[in-house]
């Protein structure tokens, strides 16, 4: 066991009101965007969904201390800005002083568990807004997956809209993440073509009583000129994992060029690039921006 996680697991032993006080004395951060205009987020909430794999390894983000010591490296890289990942991982980083001037956003719904059955039925069993607002955090993401032939759907796009709603009431970042989802096979697999996503962005829009505080968290995909044109919602773009690291980078440069593209949130693939070089990813990144 490394020393951060033996100091992590002695201060939640004795002290666990050290999180709510690590929360309440956090310096927040006074924009979302970097000194570029632009805004740098590193997503960490695969694990709570089951979606612990990286590459070859099944179990790449199951090591908690690995994964802390990665997530501290990157958000200490220039440019990066913020941090979404669910309680759990928040709250390490909370008692390891590591969110400090930080855009901090909280993962709302990670039931749909990673190959279930029951993947669809993705419900809010992580943050909620008055959670976030009480942790003084800056909002909230939604993962939100619409299948047309799976009757759980209206009950997700209910719940994201009850999310948007609470979120925009506290003045809070309502990040929603769609995408157009089938069944093959006995699994889910989201439709990435542009006229898919183009459908789940303006789904995913119109959620809500207001829209004033909600973004959209998208894929790269082809066209993305035209993707975008469904919606003025400022958007973020979702990294994933990357196989070629070369093609990602150059896919994400060209959409970050269009007007609705306010940055990026990357996970697996800056956290465990293939060469194992943390800080060469993230500067990568960062340097697209």
């Amino acid at each position: 066991m490394s020393e951060t996680v033996r100091r992590i697991v002695e201060r939640r032993v004795r002290e666990p009101e050290a999180i709510a006080e690590a929360a309440a004395n956090r310096v927040r951060a006074k924009s979302p965007f970097n000194d570029r205009g632009r805004t740098m987020i590193i997503a960490a909430d695969h694990p709570a969904r089951g979606a612990n794999a990286v590459g070859g390894d099944p179990l790449a983000m199951a090591d908690r201390g690995e994964l802390l010591e990665r997530l501290c490296l990157a958000l200490d890289r220039p440019g990066v800005t913020g941090v979404l990942a669910t309680a759990d991982v928040l709250e390490d980083l909370l008692l390891l002083g590591a969110l400090d001037g930080k855009t901090v956003l909280g993962s709302m719904n990670r039931t749909g568990l990673a190959g279930s059955v029951f993947e669809i039925d993705d419900r809010f069993a992580c943050y909620d807004a008055e959670s976030l607002e009480r942790m003084r955090f800056d909002g909230g993401k939604t993962l939100t997956r619409i299948c047309l032939t799976d009757p759980a759907t209206p009950g997700v796009l209910e719940n994201t809209a009850k999310a948007v709603n609470e979120l925009a009431d506290r003045g809070l970042i309502a990040m929603v993440e769609p995408f157009l989802s089938e069944w093959r096979d006995g699994r889910l697999h989201n439709d990435l073509s542009p006229e898919a996503v183009i459908k789940s962005i303006t789904i995913a829009s119109g959620l809500g009583r207001s829209s004033a505080y909600t973004w959209l968290k998208l894929p790269v995909v082809e066209d993305m000129e035209r993707v975008l044109a469904s919606s003025t919602l400022p958007a973020v773009l979702l990294g994933g994992e990357v196989r070629d690291p070369d093609a990602a980078f150059a896919s994400w440069q060209r959409a970050l060029a269009l007007p609705t593209v306010q940055g990026l949130v990357v996970g697996r693939s800056l956290l465990y690039p293939h060469d194992g070089d943390v800080a060469k990813a993230v500067d990568t990144a960062v340097g697209l921006l």
